[in-house]
């Protein structure tokens, strides 16, 4: 019998990998400019499980996870999933961005710039820092 532990990771997975072959088309924009460490020489992953929750982009190295909502994440019940979500990702470390459709479809290169910035920023963790 397979660990409960093992089956959850192991359904996270499998959800990671039916969500990167069905990204959407703003999270394919912004999987364009961040791929092939295309963002400074850092490499992003996507779809990727932390825990409980998979984030839409992570550079792992930096500890930074990069969120694109739609519409849908705008209602009271979502928000609070979402705040539940980015909290638990602070405690591991994490500085989360949220960006929303409508601000990659229409402008992808400011978006590139928030998320350089944080990258080189002092209150993103950095491989030195010991992981939480």
């Amino acid at each position: 019998m397979v660990p409960k532990t093992t089956r959850s990771r192991n359904a996270s997975i499998s959800q990671a990998r039916n969500l990167r072959r069905n990204s959407t088309i703003t999270e394919q924009r912004l999987w364009g400019k961040l791929r092939r460490r295309s963002l400074g020489g850092h490499y992003f992953r996507r779809q990727v499980p932390i825990g409980s929750f998979i984030v839409d982009f992570v550079c792992i190295r930096k500890k930074l996870v990069v969120e694109v909502d739609g519409g849908q994440h705008n209602y009271d019940t979502q928000r609070r999933k979402e705040q539940a979500r980015t909290e638990y990702l602070h405690s591991k470390g994490y500085t989360v961005l949220r960006f929303w459709n409508n601000e990659v479809i229409d402008n992808v290169e400011g978006v590139c710039v928030v998320i350089s910035s944080a990258l080189h920023s002092d209150n993103v963790a950095t491989p030195s820092q010991p992981s939480p």
